[in-house]
């Protein structure tokens, strides 16, 4: 549902009066309004805010007035979770980019009239819910979107098919694996592109989960990339079950296993999570759980000699920025006069050269060279 102006103005003002921790009554001293009510009735949306009472209330909260006009950032709404091991100064910054990066995407969907998306799809699960009730919860969801003998290459497609919920690629700090976006209208997967793409496809997995049990076990905020072992981090270790049985399902797992022959063990380990596009060290716990091999056996086995990205090396790729969708839907923008090419630049944060290389790597160059 598109959102007006004054709708944005007035949802944004009580999320940062209720972030400073301010009553109504307050806030209308603040912005010299006559009455509490007043402020009432403009937060409720029965009463129009003025360009006045819109610069009291920026000044009297110490922001521009662009926080509540701006449809290109996310103000008081959408819930972040990150995977990620960086100084909170650091993880501050990359989530106003990322917030940037998903509202302007939803703010182009609006205004070509894309109706927004609802997960209609959610895990019944809780934090109570067991491993292997992860795991049957992630082989049912596989078959429930067809999505084959290795999951990792058409995930991200059944995500977008089935959730309408995206899936973007994007430059992150080191430290920082991707989030878990969780916005009515345009839910998120936030995936950094440099990361090899083993780690990438289990991170898109491991989000997965916490999108279809947002409402059940909302995720904190910044959990680390490694999930610890021990207690405690259950809603962590819920997902790690489930995106190891989503993309490293039972039945394909132990056909493999059962075609190893005289095969190294490494060796197997190696063409196996490369043919299922995960990590082999991923492959290893995942025999593990399903009880073809050994705690000591797979501790025994050198992480050195393991291919750590699910592929070989020199055959490691990096996808171009966010998606198709959302770039075609900015080169329109810029071909069509309504935003220029040096705004969206500046909104993805790139150059305006940067941006003619991301739409000729989707096929989709400029009418004019930059």
């Amino acid at each position: 549902m598109f959102t007006s102006p004054q709708q944005r103005a007035a949802r944004r003002l009580k999320a940062l009066r209720e972030e400073r921790g301010l009553t109504q009554a307050e806030m209308a001293d603040l912005m010299d309004l006559p009455h509490r009510q007043t402020l009432g009735s403009i937060e409720a949306g029965e009463r129009t805010i003025s360009a006045d009472e819109l610069a009291s209330a920026a000044e009297a909260l110490s922001v521009e007035v662009g926080v509540f006009t701006d449809p290109y950032r996310l103000v008081g709404e959408g819930e972040f979770s990150f995977r990620a091991d960086v100084a909170p100064d650091v993880l501050v910054a990359f989530r106003e980019r990322a917030g940037r990066w998903v509202a302007t995407y939803r703010t182009l969907r609006d205004r070509a009239g894309v109706p927004r998306s609802h997960l209609g799809c959610k895990l019944e699960l809780g934090p109570t819910s067991s491993y292997e009730e992860a795991q049957a919860a992630a082989e049912e969801l596989r078959g429930a979107w067809g999505l084959g003998d290795a999951p990792a290459e058409t995930l991200v497609t059944a995500i977008e098919r089935e959730l309408g919920a995206r899936v973007l690629f994007v430059d992150a700090p080191d430290g920082v694996s991707g989030a878990a976006v969780h916005l009515p209208g345009l839910h998120t997967i936030v995936v950094n592109r440099r990361e090899p793409s083993g780690r990438r496809n289990f991170d898109i997995a491991h989000e997965l989960f916490h999108l279809l049990t947002w409402d059940a076990m909302a995720p904190e905020p910044v959990e680390p990339r490694e999930v610890p072992s021990g207690k405690g981090k259950r809603v962590e270790r819920l997902a790690e079950n489930f995106a190891g049985a989503l993309l490293m399902p039972e039945e394909v797992v132990g056909r493999l296993w059962a075609d190893r022959q005289d095969l190294d063990l490494v060796d197997w380990l190696n063409a196996a999570a490369t043919s299922l596009g995960v990590t082999a060290v991923a492959l290893k716990w995942r025999l593990v759980v399903l009880g073809k091999l050994s705690k000591v056996d797979a501790a025994s086995l050198p992480d050195a000699r393991l291919v750590s990205n699910g592929e070989p090396e020199r055959e490691h790729a990096i996808p171009p920025l966010f998606d198709r969708e959302m770039i075609g839907r900015l080169r329109g923008a810029v071909e069509e006069g309504h935003l220029s090419l040096g705004r969206v630049a500046k909104l993805l944060g790139l150059t305006t050269s940067e941006f003619g290389d991301v739409c000729r790597a989707y096929g989709l160059p400029l009418s004019y060279e930059v």
